[in-house]
């Protein structure tokens, strides 16, 4: 299934998170104009190593709502990029705990 079919899904399903003793886990919310959008991550200070996800459609407490779910993330602190520009920094995760933070309001980054 291509990146572009599995994010123009709706995603009901549960996410399991891997978090623990030295890892967190961090849930990034957008508006609906980041539907689909990559956004990477990487710890703060070493830009060039970067993962990445792509913002999905899910369902909490009967509502449509627009995240990005990184897991497995060791504690530290984080960067947020989107088209190749930082959009958030200094975002702190901590182990075995589920940090959250909400995208700048002017979405994406210009092209």
């Amino acid at each position: 299934m291509s990146h572009e079919h599995y994010a123009a899904r709706p995603h009901p399903e549960f996410v399991v998170l891997e978090i623990g003793e030295d890892l967190g886990a961090l849930i990034v919310h957008t508006g609906a104009d980041m539907h689909g959008v990559e956004v990477e991550i990487s710890p703060a200070g070493e830009d060039r190593q970067r993962t990445h996800k792509q913002v999905l459609e899910r369902f909490a407490g009967g509502r449509s709502t627009h995240t990005l779910v990184f897991d497995q993330l060791p504690s530290g602190r984080y960067t947020l990029w989107a088209d190749d520009q930082p959009k958030i920094r200094d975002v702190a995760v901590r182990a075995g705990e589920i940090a959250e933070c909400h995208w700048p309001s002017e979405g994406r980054a210009a092209a």
